[in-house]
């Protein structure tokens, strides 16, 4: 297995860098939708059922798969023999971002949910907040990754 998993180790890592791409992606853009929702359409009518269209289909279709191909991949890589040294403080710093990245994606869900019910009380600001911690994460994700601290 450890002789596939080398052989495979860019292609392996390709795909990883795609899926952390547009897992990404919905993490940055679901809490701007839920800006959106809340200052400019409210919890009713036409437009709040676009906008709950939205918000699903960008979780469900784009955000779970890349979140579940994300987690695959990178457990892939780190199977691969002498490409992680866990003596070192970087794979841990990492794996906390990531842990904290599925936290939010989780979270987000949640707020989702409470979209559907009416019963969303977080304000655009707020979200505009929470907006920053998918950013905080990736900067402790790339730098231990890249710098290897």
């Amino acid at each position: 297995m450890s002789d596939f998993l080398s052989n495979a180790y860019p292609w392996i890592k390709a795909f990883h860098i795609m899926a952390v791409i547009a897992w990404m992606a919905g993490l940055f853009y679901l809490p701007r939708l839920f800006v959106y929702h809340v200052e400019q359409v409210g919890q009713d009518g036409e437009t709040h059922q676009l906008f709950q269209t939205m918000e699903l289909k960008l979780l469900r279709v784009i955000m779970n798969p890349a979140m579940m191909a994300t987690w695959i991949l990178g457990v892939s890589l780190i199977s691969v023999p002498g490409i992680v040294d866990w003596s070192a403080i970087w794979p841990w710093t990492k794996t906390a971002g990531v842990v904290g990245m599925t936290w939010f994606h989780h979270w987000l869900g949640l707020r989702r949910k409470e979209f559907i019910a009416g019963s969303n009380v977080l304000t655009g600001r707020q979200y505009r907040m929470m907006n920053e911690v998918p950013t905080v994460l990736m900067v402790v994700i790339v730098l231990s990754v890249v710098v290897r601290f």
